[in-house]
């Protein structure tokens, strides 16, 4: 899977790509090393630090990547998933902030505060894209955008 997406959260633009090269971009060198020279057929893997000497693969004889390269990995996963967070919480305050204005003008023009029909098709949209736990995050997004 090569495809690219990209996305603007307000505070800047993150785009990506295939699980090759994400994990590269999110900073682990080793697996762009491993990657790279493959693309140039260097078949020389020994030489390079490969624990079963196996021609480029960078796997054990049992075919697991070595422990550093998982690290690595696993490091640049990581950091991944935290710019994903912090993308989720900016996104769930400026939801906060929409959904206190629509509270507001509701309330103002002689409507209710909270709008069960919409807050029905939420629930719906969520469960349909993500399963039983969509419906839970939609009833906490839902619980903490209603306000006071």
């Amino acid at each position: 899977m090569n495809t690219t997406a990209a996305t603007s959260a307000g505070n800047g633009t993150a785009t990506r790509t295939g699980a090759g090269t994400h994990a590269a971009a999110a900073g682990t060198a080793g697996a762009r090393t491993v990657q790279d020279r493959a693309s140039r057929g260097d078949t020389d893997g020994a030489a390079k630090g490969d624990t079963d000497g196996a021609p480029g693969t960078g796997n054990d004889e049992n075919g697991a990547a070595a422990p550093q390269d998982a690290e690595a990995l696993i490091a640049g996963e990581r950091v991944r998933i935290d710019q994903l967070d912090a993308r989720i919480i900016w996104l769930v305050r400026e939801r906060l902030e929409l959904s206190e204005n629509i509270q507001r003008i509701r309330i103002e023009s002689g409507g209710r505060r909270v709008h069960l029909s919409r807050e029905m098709e939420i629930l719906d949209h969520y469960s349909t894209e993500l399963g039983r736990p969509g419906r839970d995050l939609a009833m906490t997004l839902l619980g903490l955008c209603r306000g006071q």
